[in-house]
C-alpha cells in the first residue's frame, strides 16, 4: 500500500539528472538525497540534503544508504561492486541493480550481451593497440568509430578514424580501453525511454534525436518515420528491457537504417537526455516514472500529449567562466516554450546547461515545430561578444 508522505529517495549523483528526478519527487512527497563529488552540485537546491563524496568512495555510499530508504543512481561512473555491497550490508534496495550498471557500464560488454541476445546492433570488435584497429579496418573498412568502452559521454570517448592515418591519434585521444564500431547508414537516430516496473514494462513513445559532433542536439516527437519503423523500435526496446536487471527508466539509443531496419546503439540505465521532452509531452514524465520505478509504485501512463520537441542549451564560450545565460526572454515571450536551466556554475564549450521544449497542437507539422524551437534556442548565449 502506497501511503504519503512518501519514503526517502537516495541518488548517486547530482547533476541535471538528480535535479530533474528531484523535481519530479517533490508533488508524489517523496524526499530525495543526493551525493557528488562536486559540492553545491545543480541538484542541491531540490534536494532535502547532499553528501559530497566519489562515486567509488564506500563511506559516502554508507552514509547516503543510512539516511534513505532506497537507492538509485543518475550516472554510470558509480561502482557497482560499492553499490552492491553497500545494499547489501545496509538492506537498501538499489534500482536499477547493480548488475546491470555493471552490464551497461563497458560498452563492449553491453554489446557483446546483447548481440548475444538476438538483438541487431552495428559491427564492432575489441582493440588493444592500433594493429588491432587495423585488422578491424580490413574487416569492415572504413570509417571507424573508435569508443572507450567506460567513461564516454556527450561525444567524450568517442573518435572518429577515416583512414590509417588516424589511427594512432584516435587511440592516444581514448587512453585507455577500447572497441571499434563498423560504420552504420542510416536515415535517421532514435530513441525509446522503456521502464521497469514492480511486474510492469512500458515504453515511451519514440522520439527522433539529431546529434552533431556526437552530442545530442534536438530531439522531436513523434519521430518523423513511418508507424511500422516506429512500432519495430518499440519492439528492440522490449528485447532489451528482458536483458536488464532492476527497476527503473532505460534510454535506448537505435539506428533507423535506410530499409527501416532497427539497430540498437547504447543503452543507459537511467532517465536520458532524449527523454526530457516526456516532462512537458506525455502524460508522465521519465524522471516521475523513474521515482515510481525504483519505490516499486504503480506506473504512470507513457501516453504522449502532443507534439513536442526539444533543444539542448549548450555552452558558446571559448574559455571556461562563470555562466550567465542571456537573451531569456526570447525563451519566455515564445508561446508554448519551456526553460529548463540546470544550475551549473561555470561553462564552457559544448557543456549541457539547460534544454528548451515547445509543444504543438496535435495537427503540428514535427519539421516546422523543430526548426521553431531551434530558432528559439539557437538566440540563447553565454557569451558578451
Amino acid at each position: 500500500m502506497t501511503t504519503l508522505p512518501g519514503p526517502t529517495l537516495g541518488i548517486v549523483g547530482a547533476g541535471q539528472l538528480g535535479r530533474m528526478l528531484g523535481e519530479a519527487a517533490a508533488p508524489l512527497g517523496v524526499d530525495v538525497i543526493v551525493s557528488d563529488p562536486t559540492d553545491d552540485a545543480p541538484a542541491a537546491p531540490v534536494a532535502r540534503e547532499q553528501l559530497v563524496g566519489g562515486f567509488d568512495d564506500p563511506d559516502t555510499f554508507y552514509r547516503l544508504a543510512e539516511r534513505v530508504d532506497a537507492l538509485t543512481f543518475e550516472i554510470e561512473l558509480v561502482d557497482p561492486e560499492v553499490l552492491q555491497e553497500v545494499s547489501e550490508e545496509t538492506d537498501t534496495p538499489v534500482h536499477p541493480h547493480p548488475e546491470t550498471l555493471s552490464l551497461i557500464e563497458d560498452k563492449l560488454v553491453q554489446k557483446r550481451r546483447m548481440e548475444s541476445a538476438g538483438i541487431a546492433v552495428p559491427p564492432f570488435r575489441a582493440v588493444e593497440d592500433a594493429a588491432d584497429v587495423y585488422d578491424a579496418a580490413e574487416e569492415l573498412g572504413y570509417p571507424l568509430m573508435l569508443k572507450a568502452r567506460t567513461g564516454g559521454y556527450d561525444g567524450r570517448g568517442n573518435v572518429a578514424i577515416e583512414g590509417e592515418g588516424d589511427v594512432e591519434p584516435a587511440l592516444e585521444a581514448i587512453a585507455g580501453p577500447a572497441m571499434v564500431e563498423g560504420f552504420v547508414e542510416y536515415e535517421r537516430e532514435l530513441a525509446v525511454m522503456g521502464v521497469r516496473g514492480d511486474g510492469e514494462t512500458d515504453t515511451f513513445p519514440v522520439t527522433e534525436t539529431v546529434h552533431r559532433e556526437e552530442i545530442l542536439r534536438e530531439t522531436v516527437a513523434p519521430a518523423r518515420t513511418d508507424e511500422s519503423v516506429r512500432e519495430r523500435a518499440e519492439a528492440v526496446a522490449r528485447d532489451v528491457l528482458k536483458e536488464m536487471s532492476g527497476r527503473g527508466v532505460y534510454g535506448i539509443e537505435l539506428f533507423e537504417g535506410p530499409d527501416g531496419q532497427i539497430l540498437l546503439n547504447e543503452i543507459a540505465p537511467r532517465p536520458h537526455n532524449s527523454g526530457h521532452w516526456t516532462i512537458e509531452g506525455c502524460e508522465t514524465s521519465q524522471f516521475e516514472q523513474h521515482v515510481r520505478a525504483v519505490l516499486g509504485w504503480p506506473l504512470g501512463s507513457t501516453e504522449r500529449r502532443c507534439p513536442t520537441a526539444t533543444a539542448n542549451v549548450l555552452g558558446d564560450v571559448d574559455q571556461r567562466r562563470r555562466a550567465t545565460l542571456y537573451n531569456v526572454d526570447r525563451v519566455l515571450e515564445t508561446e508554448r516554450c519551456h526553460l529548463h536551466y540546470y544550475g551549473k556554475d561555470e561553462v564552457y564549450d559544448l557543456r549541457k546547461m539547460g534544454h528548451l521544449t515547445r509543444t504543438a497542437p496535435s495537427d503540428a507539422d514535427p519539421t516546422e515545430l523543430l526548426e521553431s524551437t531551434r530558432a528559439v534556442r539557437d538566440e540563447l548565449t553565454f557569451s558578451t561578444e
